[in-house]
């Protein structure tokens, strides 16, 4: 029987990859290109980004525009509301660039590459935070993650705004004092945290290297600064907030399941927020296995993809083989 084959993408808000495989288990290409999320590029440049990514991955394969794909999975930041994953379905369907498409937001990839387990919740926390879950009946739990308007809170960009802001407030008396202040001074090579501000706001510092300070702020916090301290204590309130709606609309909390950590700020496992992570989660769902994400979320649409492909479930050998190749 001649091997089907995929295409598969993960698209951030900063960049996406795209393998192309067949149901052997075999990985032909692998591409990375620029976002592919419509909340950036608007739904006609994400479908046309999509587009030229799949064709390089199909060139760079050498595969004959004579044969097909049999599966085309897109996983995208910004397929956050039915209404809108409903319209990428539709529309990436449209592009024929397979016989069959599915397209769900990027935190299911994320999940699927943490674990085969079929109830599982995983939480990002990268640029941005937000968080979705699975069970092994297909039902589903998502947020809309539209950031503030939506009620979230948290994510690399707003942790380095709070490092600065606590540090302006902490230089010029409206807030407690904070070992930020000097943080983030030194850590700019400037005299002061106004010093710095004034730089952001002149562009003699890129807003681009804002988020330097995401990382300032947990060192300080390790350094026991009580400010920095309660903005750590403050995000893991958060992620767990994520768990525990997440597990308890699937009816989870109780049950054996699986809680996959992503994103920058999860994966660099800094002792002071993993450590309570963890020790939340035991006290929430004393069943559940918490696992950090090691390997790329293309991985999980991958195997998505391959999934699909056998009927529902990737056989164990295929998985192990493509985990092994990406």
């Amino acid at each position: 029987m001649t091997a089907r084959l995929y295409a598969a993408a993960d698209g951030g808000n900063s960049k996406t990859d795209v393998v192309l495989g067949d149901s052997d288990g075999r990985i032909l290409s692998r591409v990375t290109g620029p976002t592919t999320s419509p909340h950036v590029l608007g739904l006609e440049g994400a479908l046309s980004q999509l587009a030229a990514l799949v064709a390089e991955a199909r060139a760079k394969a050498s595969l004959p525009a004579s044969i097909e794909l049999d599966q085309l999975c897109v996983y995208v930041a910004g397929a956050d509301l039915p209404v809108e994953v409903e319209r990428l379905n539709t529309a990436v369907a449209a592009l024929a660039l397979a016989t069959a498409s599915t397209v769900d937001n990027d935190l299911f990839a994320l999940l699927r590459a943490g674990t085969a387990d079929p109830d599982a919740v995983g939480v990002v926390c990268g640029a941005g935070i937000n968080a979705a879950g699975r069970r092994s009946d297909g039902a589903t739990s998502r947020f809309p993650a539209l950031g503030q308007l939506s009620g979230d809170w948290g994510g690399g960009h707003h942790l380095a705004a709070l490092a600065l802001y606590h540090a302006n407030r902490s230089e010029d008396g409206r807030g407690r004092a904070s070992a930020l202040q000097a943080a983030v001074s030194t850590h700019f090579g400037r005299p002061t945290v106004e010093a710095v501000t004034i730089a952001f706001h002149l562009g003699d510092l890129p807003m681009s290297r804002l988020d330097e300070l995401c990382e300032v702020l947990f060192e300080v916090a390790a350094e026991g600064d009580e400010i920095a301290t309660g903005v750590v204590t403050r995000l893991a309130d958060e992620i767990e907030s994520l768990i525990r709606v997440s597990a308890a609309r699937l009816d989870l909390l109780t049950a054996p399941y699986t809680i996959v950590l992503g994103g920058g700020v999860l994966t660099a496992r800094h002792a002071q927020l993993h450590d309570d992570l963890l020790a939340r989660v035991s006290a929430l769902s004393p069943n559940a296995e918490v696992t950090v994400l090691t390997q790329p979320p293309v991985v999980g649409a991958a195997l998505l993809a391959l999934d699909a492909l056998h009927g529902g479930t990737c056989p164990p050998p295929l998985e192990t083989a493509v985990r092994a190749t990406l």
